[in-house]
């Protein structure tokens, strides 16, 4: 059980923490201290897909080769991160953030100076491990150096700092890719690693439960790991695969019954590393179901935000980048300020505000075609970062105040963990979305146009580009027939984008039911001054 004994009242043999003095622990520092190894990582998920193209001409990739390099650092992440939580619970959150810091940085470094692609690869999945340790063990600190009352503005300003870093990525890594190399978008980590690790020595305190988690479930780890694997490797296969195919329905079918055996288990073991108990708090089970969906939505539908604006309306990188400002500018305005309402009033209403907020803009976004101006889709890019703000912050509070201090790092890696699933889940399931309706109207858009006929397979290959908003038009055709093709792709992408926004929609609205369950963290008082070393 989670200690919630009031310093008073703890019996005397036990050492009362003393008020902080200078730097060290000061809960702002602390926060600011975090928020740049954070930003590393949060920085890296995007800034990376901007490189790929370079890393491919410059190192002899195969297209195969670049979705590793993407693919690795996710599987990296989503695979490990409650273990990650677990370690900063059973060694301190203090030495596994500084840890994973090091080896972030020098894992980018590494990859800088690669001069092959399977070391790119290699470097990325290291990256992922260390990147892992990073998350939970930065909730774990603010959880334990803020009280209660100050909490959710720390959590808010956490969000922000991710938001920003994630939304900003196209942009920095268009800038460096364009006027440095692809090599600086990995190297710039190196002096934010540094930075962040001369803060962490200074600044951090470790904090630890007075019943700290003492061993280790290895069956567990093991038994977790793989469910994670065969749930989120489908998930990012099954568009080549097909969902209906043998390999993407063995994996799934794979993860099931892991997460089952996983589930036996932990009733069995004295320390498991998830404690079944934890999903006892329907706010913290409905917490995880929101943070699910809320990056199915979000992170499903962003997928089709780029290629929209670079494939149908032809913009760089680095534009398409600035015309989701509105996006990254509400997050970063809204996250202290969802803060600050959650404090006040719980996070219930936050929540389904947010969320519902977050379905108006998805149907506004289901509006868009191939002659949508600027003033619009920053209209509905603004709504949807001012409802994504409050569900960033509420959801990794409830998540995390709901679950017993000693267990806060497993809390935050479930919070990022969840985000992974959803953020896999939903660019699987709206991209299957996406091309169903295109492969059900391009044929019919393409004769409907007077364009000359084309074999079946010759279709279906023009039909996978035009899912990712690519007009496929062939070499040497003339300008009117390019025409032709180009505006009949941009149409049947744009119906399939319309489709998917729709169902991201209908998600929004649920998981606004689901926020209907949150409160708030029933163990957030144990958190500054609980368990000081």
């Amino acid at each position: 059980m989670t200690s919630q004994t009031p310093v008073a009242d703890r019996a005397p043999d036990l050492p009362v923490p003393e008020p902080r003095k200078g730097l060290r622990g000061h809960p702002w520092l602390t926060l600011f201290s975090v928020a740049i190894g954070v930003m590393m990582v949060a920085l890296d998920g995007t800034i990376v897909a901007i490189a790929n193209p370079a890393i491919k001409q410059d190192l002899g990739a195969s297209l195969a080769d670049v979705q590793w390099i993407t693919n690795g650092y996710m599987l990296a992440l989503a695979v490990s991160l409650i273990t990650a939580g677990k370690l900063g619970d059973r060694f301190g959150h203090r030495q596994t953030f500084l840890i994973g810091v090091v080896g972030f940085a020098a894992a980018s470094c590494a990859i800088g100076f690669s001069s092959e692609v399977a070391l790119v690869i290699t470097f990325r999945v290291l990256q992922g491990l260390f990147g892992a340790l990073l998350m939970p063990a930065a909730l774990g600190l603010l959880r334990a150096t803020f009280p209660a009352e100050k909490l959710n503005m720390a959590i808010g300003i956490w969000g922000m700092v991710i938001g920003a870093s994630t939304a900003g990525g196209p942009i920095v890594g268009g800038l460096l890719v364009e006027h440095v190399n692809w090599q600086s978008v990995f190297f710039i980590n190196v002096p934010v690693g540094i930075l962040a690790l001369v803060l962490g020595l200074v600044i951090l305190k470790d904090h630890r439960a007075e019943n700290a988690p003492r061993s280790f479930d290895i069956p567990g780890i093991v038994l977790l790991s793989g469910a994670m694997f065969c749930l989120i490797w489908p998930l990012i296969k099954a568009t080549e695969w097909g969902w209906g195919d043998m390999k993407t329905l063995g994996f799934l079918i794979g993860a099931v019954v892991l997460f089952a055996l996983f589930a036996v288990l932990e009733t069995k073991v004295r320390e498991p590393l998830i404690p079944l108990r934890m999903f006892r708090s329907v706010p913290l089970a409905a917490g995880t179901v929101l943070m699910v969906l809320m990056a199915f939505a979000f992170l499903g539908g962003l997928f089709f935000v780029t290629f929209y604006l670079q494939n149908v309306h032809g913009m760089s990188p680095v534009d398409s980048g600035l015309h989701l400002l509105p996006l990254t500018g509400m997050m970063i305005v809204g996250s202290p300020l969802a803060g600050a309402l959650i404090t006040k009033f719980g996070p219930r209403i936050p929540l389904v505000g947010g969320m519902v907020l977050t379905a108006v803009a998805m149907y506004g976004m289901s509006g868009l075609d191939t002659d949508s101006s600027t003033g619009p889709m920053s209209v509905w890019f603004a709504l949807l970062g001012l409802g994504l703000a409050p569900v960033m912050v509420g959801a990794t509070e409830v998540i995390v105040g709901n679950a017993p201090l000693e267990l806060s790092g497993v809390a935050g890696g479930l919070q990022q963990a969840a985000m992974q699933v959803g953020g896999s889940l939903g660019t699987a399931v709206l991209g299957a979305v996406m091309a169903s309706r295109v492969d059900s109207r391009f044929p019919d858009n393409w004769q409907s146009a007077g364009l000359p006929p084309v074999p079946p397979a010759k279709m279906s290959q023009a039909a996978d580009a035009v899912s990712a908003g690519i007009a496929p038009v062939p070499k040497g055709t003339p300008p009117e027939i390019a025409q032709k093709i180009t505006s009949v792709a941009h149409d049947t992408f744009v119906s399939g984008m319309g489709l998917a926004f729709t169902v991201a929609c209908g998600v929004a609205i649920v998981a606004a039911v689901v926020a209907t369950f949150t409160k708030r963290g029933a163990n957030a008082e144990a958190g500054a001054g609980a368990g000081h070393i």
